[in-house]
């Protein structure tokens, strides 16, 4: 029934497609009825929660289809390909994007160590992403954060309490202890990942984000490769193509989009585009101008 109204409430606000803020920081609800195939994206720390139709993700070549019985975890930046290959205007994909904040994931992780109580832990390896089950704490805390609707003054009131508890409901999903590993103050490759993401323009070597982490060279590309399944270069140039492949789409020039994520030289670029994604940046431009290719906010 919850999930009825959540539906009800996204068909409401949004008569087109597309993505809209909500008011509440970092949340937006998405509607999609045409099908856009898997393209390029980046993934900040976030929670996608369906609540009608589907989605895909790609890591690394590892796919995850998911719906209205699972939602999406990804506590770190990881770059994938995403779209929406079901929906159409018959079967309308409707969801929920929720970023994650470090610091309050962060803060609610050591508050929960701290408590006392028995909490699982992750079983296995971190794999950049992992799906979870809706339980009645994620159902009830997400309905709750979206039924504050466009009031400004419920939203600077109860907006931060209910994203809290939002966020302390998937600790305790089934991705709880999962985002904890991401989000726990001693997760040095957590904080690898974040310091990159936001220089990638930056010279960068495993060596140099090593010594950030306080690892030896080896230890840290087998934590890092553990947590991401991609070694530290092959996940930054993976960070860097996504980027450039989503500027591109969204009308930058091949050339600015290559220095933009660190290039110097365009001939690198273009060979380590066309690598990754068998386009080449003017092919990939090219099929960018045409109408209905820059649907990447809903796709991703």
């Amino acid at each position: 029934m919850s999930k009825s109204i959540l539906r009800q409430i996204i068909e409401t606000r949004m008569p087109a497609d597309g993505m809209i803020q909500t008011g509440i920081k970092g949340v937006q609800l998405f509607r999609a009825t045409e099908a856009v195939p898997c393209a390029p994206a980046v993934y900040e720390p976030c929670v996608i929660a369906i609540v009608s139709g589907g989605k895909e993700t790609i890591l690394d070549g590892q796919r995850y289809v998911y719906d209205s019985s699972e939602y999406l975890c990804c506590p770190m930046s990881m770059p994938v390909e995403a779209g929406t290959p079901t929906a159409s205007a018959e079967n309308p994909l409707y969801g929920v994007y929720i970023a994650l904040d470090p610091r309050l994931m962060t803060e609610l992780a050591i508050e929960m160590e701290a408590s006392g109580s028995r909490i699982p832990r992750a079983e296995g390896p971190p794999r950049g992403i992992r799906l979870a089950r809706w339980d009645d704490g994620f159902l009830d805390a997400l309905l709750r954060l979206v039924q504050l609707g466009e009031n400004a003054t419920d939203i600077a009131v109860l907006g931060g309490a209910r994203l809290r508890e939002l966020y302390y409901a998937v600790l305790k999903g089934e991705a709880g202890a999962f985002a904890r590993e991401a989000f726990g103050p001693g997760n040095a490759i957590a904080r690898s990942i974040a310091r990159v993401s936001s220089r990638l323009d930056a010279p960068v070597s495993i060596d140099d984000m090593a010594h950030h982490s306080g690892m030896s060279r080896a230890v840290f590309h087998r934590k890092f490769k553990q947590a991401t399944t991609m070694s530290p270069i092959q996940f930054v140039k993976s960070m860097r193509l996504n980027n450039a492949a989503m500027k591109i789409a969204g009308g930058m020039t091949v050339s600015e989009a290559a220095m933009d994520v660190g290039y110097a030289s365009a001939s690198q670029f273009s060979r380590e585009f066309k690598r990754l994604f068998g386009q080449s940046p003017r092919q990939w431009s090219d099929a960018g101008a045409r109408p209905g290719a820059r649907r990447q906010a809903i796709a991703g």
